[in-house]
Formats: C-alpha cells, structure tokens, sequence
C-alpha cells in the first residue's frame, strides 16, 4: 500500500496526512474547499518546521514530505487510485455514510476504507458498502504527529487480512496499532468520556470549580493535564457527540451527557476550537478560567 487518501483535512485530517506523507507515502487530502486545504498544508508546514527545531527531522525531509501531498476538492479524484482511504470528517454518523458512499463507489475494488471514527460503529458504515470485508476502524489520537496509538477496530465482517494490513502499515509510520472490537466508543472513549463526564458533573454541581478539577487530577492522579482542559483540547462539541452515541447504543444511563456540556456546546462554547470552552483561549498565552454560565450553582 503506498497510495493514501484522507478525506477531510481538519485537525485529524492533516495530522494523519502529515504522518503518511513524512513517511514516504504518496498522500491525496480531499476537502470541499481549497480554503480548508490551503489551512491544512499550513498547518502541517508549521508542524513540520517544530520538528525541525526539536531536531527530529531534517529540511530535506521536511520538504520531500511536502512533495508527497496533492490536495483534491473531489472524493472521485482523490481516491482514483488510492490503496486506502482514511475518512476523517466530522463525527456524525449521517455525514460518514454518504462520505463512505462515494468512496465506495469511486476507490478501485482492492481498496481498504479507514474511518478515524472514535466511536461509531464500524459494522454500520461497512454494511452500507459493497466492501464490508474491507472496512475498518483506524482511530488515531490528537496530536496525530505526536501520540503513538492507533486504536485499530474491527467490525462484524471485516476481514482477519484487511486487520493485518491495517496493523502492518500503522507500524510503519511510527504507530503502535491495538486491536480492539467493535463497540459503542471502543476502547479509548469508552473509559476516557465517562471521566470526561464526571468531572463536567462535578463542576455542575458545584463541588469544586475548574482550576480545582484539574490541579486534583494532575497533581493527585498523575494526569499531564486535567479533564476539563482536555475536553477542551478534544473539543466539546465532540465529547458531546461521543458521549451520545454511547448512550444510545450501550442504553446505560452513565453515559448520559451532563447538561452543562449541552448548554455549553449549545452556546458555541466548543473549547479550543472556538476560543472558549471550560478556559479562554482567544487571547492566545495563559488560558483564563472561564465560570461556565450554566453550572447548577450559578
């Protein structure tokens, strides 16, 4: 496989694009629009150039994995020749199937199709192609160049040759890949969000406010960053989207999303991405402690 398609060039999008193409892979990064596609090279520049700084790569490397990346506005174009294709669009199960949909339809028939799903089923998007043998989780973890997981999932009827192939092209761009099943939010989320969630219920309730959260989570439990910091970083939009999908496909009332993060998110306060969230990130530097105006207390 040496031919990679991602569909989506947000912040996985361009992360996963970055690794491959790093990796000597010849990478086509599809968006609806040459705006996103310009942001993302940008960004994958910049990210390219921090490494150059830690001293962990070269100026020819750098350049050459520049050179490996086209960018498309069509899925048709993108995937022509594609070896596999990683879909890394929003997390909303409609969007996904129509996105898998052209994929299908346009990848050749040896093609492997990857979702960067954190939580959604992979049996449902394969059973909506004419390939299910050949689709599979490929869940990579923020920030993409960085973190060393790929949670490979495997659905109902995806093949044992499609699993390896997936674990053998993860190790070579650096990644350890991990087999898990294919279950409302997998592994990683599965135990992640329902901390997430208990610390949005605990600021909710008024137990402690969001300094308070974090320090005990960092300083007591060892965590390198807090959860409300790192739902920040997630995204709350997302943690919202994640917690919902386990609650309704798992029917367990503990992964209910606390209502401060709905009104939150309702609120366009999506963490990071926005510029607010838990803390204020719109100033740039030191985050500001945001008193969220929802919490039961207020």
């Amino acid at each position: 496989m040496k031919n990679i398609a991602i569909i989506g060039s947000g912040t996985m999008g361009n992360g996963i694009a970055h690794v491959f193409a790093q990796n000597d892979f010849q990478v086509s990064l599809c968006d609806i629009s040459p705006e996103a596609l310009s942001k993302a090279l940008a960004t994958i520049e910049k990210n390219l150039d921090r490494q150059i700084q830690k001293a962990t790569i070269s100026e020819e490397t750098k350049q050459k994995a520049l050179q490996n990346i086209n960018t498309y506005t069509l899925i048709a174009e993108a995937v022509h020749n594609a070896d596999l294709v990683i879909e890394a669009v929003s997390e909303n199960i409609q969007v996904k199937l129509e996105v898998f949909k052209d994929i299908d339809h346009f990848a050749p028939e040896h093609t492997i199709l990857a979702s960067n799903t954190s939580s959604i089923s992979i049996t449902k998007i394969a059973a909506n192609t004419r390939r299910p043998d050949k689709v599979i989780g490929m869940h990579f973890f923020n920030p993409v160049p960085i973190m060393k997981l790929v949670e490979v999932i495997k659905g109902y009827a995806t093949s044992e040759e499609t699993t390896q192939k997936i674990k053998e092209i993860s190790e070579k761009i650096g990644k350890i890949a991990v087999e898990v099943n294919d279950y409302p939010g997998f592994v990683a989320n599965r135990i992640l969000m329902p901390m997430l969630n208990e610390a949005f219920y605990t600021l909710y309730e008024g137990v402690a406010g969001v300094e308070e959260i974090d320090t005990i989570m960092k300083l007591g439990m060892a965590h390198p960053m807090g959860p409300l910091q790192l739902a920040d970083f997630i995204g709350l939009d997302i943690c919202l989207d994640i917690l919902r999908v386990m609650h309704t496909g798992l029917g367990n009332p503990k992964y209910a999303p606390c209502p401060l993060l709905v009104n939150m998110v309702e609120a366009g306060h999506k963490g990071v991405k926005s510029g607010i969230g838990f803390y204020d990130y719109s100033h740039g530097g030191k985050n500001l402690v945001v008193s969220p105006r929802f919490a039961k207390n207020k």
